[in-house]
């Protein structure tokens, strides 16, 4: 009791050292910070309940994009109908490649989510009649996009000569590669300058069944190029008996259609394989080109474990090839497929030569966890028995 008499007495002094002044100063400072410090408190609240809405309405707008796919596959009827084609059209010129089994390839799906398709491209177009060659330089881009990841671009061009199958183009639906050819890569630049000229041999009759597609791409040295645009260039309409320098925007790369191969499928659960037959590829023969060879390698993902890859022998290419070969994959000790892909690689070579090796283009059968292609679910509709169905080949 003491001890406190005391203490009250000391702060009784200690009061005594400030001035009314003093006092009524410290007293309006002290409610200057409480005020800013309710402020702030406010300013929060509001910033937390604004944000979450927003946040949450783009969680579900992106839940909706991620089950578009979902959707379609649990309906039946025009909305799945309506999903597939309109995935197809984005993915190739040609017709819905769901009707004879093709299927979306997932990395092509990517590539239509890719960062904003912006820029454009500057080359110039030149035929000469006398030696009959088509001269293509690749000048310039402009206002690239930049990746999300790695906020820069080293871009480069791949430039493609396609040669369709019939005199007019807008009702083939078949093309071939003639001659491709890539440009410089220019490091972490939006705007590179290349300056590549390329040149090849063309009748003139041909002029008119060739398209020149220009597709920019990011090097990337540790996994896929990004693809950040593309621009293509019928040269039916086009007037080039003297150089021609076009500057056009970039758009959204489309796939091409490059062939058809006959594939078949079967499941053995017991002994749990997987067989894939390669019986016919059909493509476009250019009928200038020199004897070529033909061979498809076959790539097997189940339930996220990549197996080992197989490939076919080389057969003679000619307008339908035939193969008639199986090959047979061991899966993984999994009662059932929950998601997979078989991915057919169809390449092209000379025998003469070593380093000839040229990728014609790819299928892609897909089972995902909410969906599959039509092809992979009637094999796991009819097991043990082989289903053969048509699929177009793309690049």
């Amino acid at each position: 009791m003491i001890f406190f008499t005391i203490l009250s007495q000391s702060f009784g002094e200690i009061c005594l050292l400030f001035s009314d002044e003093v006092e009524f100063s410290i007293l309006g400072i002290s409610a200057v910070l409480f005020l800013i410090a309710l402020c702030l408190l406010i300013w929060q609240i509001y910033h937390y309940c604004t944000q979450f809405p927003v946040s949450q309405r783009a969680a579900d707008g992106q839940s909706a994009k991620s089950g578009g796919f979902q959707y379609a596959t649990q309906t039946r009827g025009s909305k799945m109908e309506v999903q597939y084609k309109d995935l197809s059209h984005r993915l190739s010129p040609g017709p819905s490649c769901t009707n004879l089994g093709s299927s979306l390839d997932l990395d092509d799906m990517a590539d239509l989510k890719e960062e904003h398709i912006q820029g454009s491209l500057r080359f110039s177009l030149f035929y000469d009649q006398l030696q009959s060659r088509l001269v293509v330089t690749v000048l310039d881009a402009q206002d690239l996009a930049v990746r999300d990841f790695s906020h820069s671009v080293d871009p480069f061009v791949w430039v493609r000569v396609l040669w369709a199958e019939r005199e007019d183009e807008e009702k083939s639906s078949l093309h071939s590669v003639l001659h491709e050819w890539q440009t410089r890569l220019v490091k972490k630049s939006c705007s590179p300058v290349f300056g590549d000229q390329f040149s090849c041999a063309l009748a003139e009759e041909e002029v008119s069944r060739v398209t020149v597609r220009f597709e920019v791409r990011d090097f990337d040295k540790y996994s896929r190029h990004g693809i950040l645009g593309e621009t293509r260039v019928p040269l039916n309409r086009l007037k080039i008996s003297y150089p021609l320098e076009l500057r056009q925007d970039l758009k959204v790369s489309k796939k091409d259609m490059v062939g058809e191969a006959l594939l078949s499928l079967k499941y053995l659960p017991t002994s749990q394989r997987l067989e894939v037959g390669v019986l016919k590829i059909r493509t476009v023969c250019h009928p200038n080109k020199t004897e070529r060879a033909l061979y498809a390698r076959i790539s097997v993902n189940c339930n996220q474990c990549k197996l080992r890859h197989q490939r076919t022998t080389q057969k003679q290419r000619c307008e339908v090839t035939v193969f008639n070969e199986v090959l047979t994959f061991k899966l993984s000790d999994h009662h059932q497929i929950r998601e997979g892909s078989i991915i057919v690689s169809v390449f092209e070579l000379q025998p003469s030569e070593k380093s000839s090796k040229r990728l014609i283009g790819t299928i892609h059968l897909i089972k995902g966890n909410t969906s599959e292609n039509e092809h992979w679910k009637l094999m796991m509709q009819s097991l043990r028995q082989p289903i053969a169905m048509w699929h177009f080949i793309f690049i």
